[in-house]
């Protein structure tokens, strides 16, 4: 089933069921997640939000298969993730995860062409050109294909970390603060993106963020406060998203 297949028929790419993720003990004890239940349909932009504290990059490290729920469960597809072995999970993040973080996360000696494509060839699978052009070409960093990092803008940088999370086709992609290093021109350029992904070809992304623009461009916002979901809202605007984290004291 292809992804765009899979938004049609409304399939769930990742979920978490009664998450809790504790950290300390006794008077120390943190829960950071308390109890989170959430689904992330296949095929939509999902953005989480909420205060400072509030259990957001937790309830995506879990999810990802980065970090390992204290109570409850994970799913990716159909997968428990706590059902896994190390190796097991470690080869199911790099198959079926993409990852863009706030850190752009590159390899300094490696070009932005091999930097784009290191996971494929991590795992010893072949690229789809084709893909890989489109991809590069919509991200406007196919002439920069030959550069290293360090000869990169942040922006052109993040693009590249972009283009790295989705060129396998992965099943989902996970997105923790991805424009919040860059300019307001790089950021919208990011994040125009990340939207075409979705609607044109059935990506699904879950991104934290705490800028109400970045949210706008979801499909839905899931609001966290003290490591509970309290809220979502459906086709945000920059606007409603402000009002709704209002209500929050966020």
């Amino acid at each position: 089933m292809t992804a765009v297949q899979a938004a049609a028929t409304g399939t769930v790419a990742a979920r978490i069921d009664d998450g809790l993720k504790i950290y300390g003990e006794g008077d120390t004890e943190v829960r950071a997640l308390d109890g989170v239940s959430a689904q992330f349909e296949s095929g939509r932009f999902t953005a989480i939000m909420g205060p400072s504290g509030s259990g957001k990059s937790t309830l995506l490290h879990c999810v990802a298969g980065l970090d390992v729920l204290t109570g409850g469960q994970v799913y990716i597809g159909e997968t428990e993730l706590g059902s896994l072995s190390d190796k097991d999970l470690t080869l199911l993040r790099r198959e079926q995860v993409g990852f863009v973080f706030q850190a752009f996360n590159l390899i300094p000696t490696l070009t932005a062409r091999e930097n784009v494509l290191l996971p494929i060839l991590i795992s010893g699978d072949d690229h789809d050109e084709a893909w890989f052009d489109q991809v590069v070409g919509i991200l406007g960093i196919d002439d920069r294909l030959t550069h290293r990092p360090s000869e990169l803008s942040g922006g052109q940088q993040q693009r590249v970390a972009a283009a790295r999370a989705l060129v396998s086709r992965p099943a989902i992609v996970f997105a923790d603060e991805p424009s919040g290093n860059l300019d307001s021109k790089s950021a919208a350029e990011l994040l125009d993106f990340m939207r075409r992904a979705v609607k044109e070809f059935g990506q699904t992304i879950v991104m934290v963020t705490h800028d109400p623009v970045a949210a706008s461009y979801a499909d839905r916002v899931v609001f966290l406060e003290d490591g509970k979901i309290v809220d979502e809202l459906h086709d945000p605007t920059p606007d409603t998203v402000i009002d709704r984290m209002r209500q929050f004291g966020a």
